[in-house]
């Protein structure tokens, strides 16, 4: 049986705050480091191991992974971090309070920016100071390739082909893998691991810092996945 672990960074001190988050680069808060802890605890109750971490550029999953490995005596195995994998571009709505954007623009608005599968929020320019290519760790990625502000689809098309490339092989080969991310690009992965439709996927909500476990017949079929609690 292949097994992969997904889990979504602990809580930032932006998600406590209720502040669109995206791709700025926040720490945990306690609470978020607390989840953390009880992430790797659950994970090394239940025997399990791995050969390979993935992660974003974000300190949030970074850390998170951090960590779990550490609670599982793990932090020697290789891990690789990727641009990929970062949370989906909140453009010009990130720093903002949600509940303020919500009065601001009406609920439902902000709702469909949040949470459609094809809209995106408003845009930044490449002048701004929200634009990724301005930080050192994106510098030798091409600019155009760094969002502007991204919807679901779009993170959905970073991270897929990413998944096929770099990772799926490596399930292929029976590596045991752990990818800690964000909720928007885990809802991506789970997406298209569930064949999930592009309307089902406004309900998708997946918690922070609790592992979710997918395990894979030979064939790479999906056999059973479940969260660990």
């Amino acid at each position: 049986m292949k097994k992969i672990v997904f889990v979504r960074h602990g809580e930032s001190i932006w998600n406590q705050k209720n502040i669109f988050t995206g791709w700025t680069d926040v720490k945990l808060s306690k609470k978020g480091i607390k989840e953390a802890k009880k992430a790797g605890i659950l994970l090394k109750k239940n025997n399990f191991n791995f050969n390979y971490a993935y992660t974003s550029f974000l300190k949030r999953a970074i850390h998170t992974l951090w960590i779990i490995l550490n609670k599982l005596d793990l932090l020697w195995i290789n891990t690789k971090k990727t641009w990929k994998l970062n949370e989906r571009h909140y453009g010009n709505l990130q720093g903002l309070n949600k509940e303020e954007t919500a009065k601001k623009y009406g609920e439902k608005k902000v709702l469909e920016w949040r949470r459609s599968y094809t809209t995106k929020p408003p845009q930044i320019t490449q002048k701004d100071n929200k634009f990724p290519g301005k930080e050192i760790k994106y510098q030798k990625i091409n600019s155009y390739q760094l969002p502007l502000g991204e919807s679901l689809l779009d993170t959905y098309n970073r991270v897929i082909p990413y998944w096929k490339k770099n990772i799926l092989p490596k399930i292929k080969n029976n590596l045991s893998i752990i990818i800690v991310a964000h909720g928007n690009s885990l809802r991506a992965l789970i997406k298209y691991l569930d064949k999930i439709s592009d309307k089902n996927i406004i309900k998708l909500n997946i918690p922070t810092g609790v592992p979710l476990v997918y395990e894979f017949k030979d064939n790479l079929e999906i056999n059973n996945k479940y969260y660990l609690k």
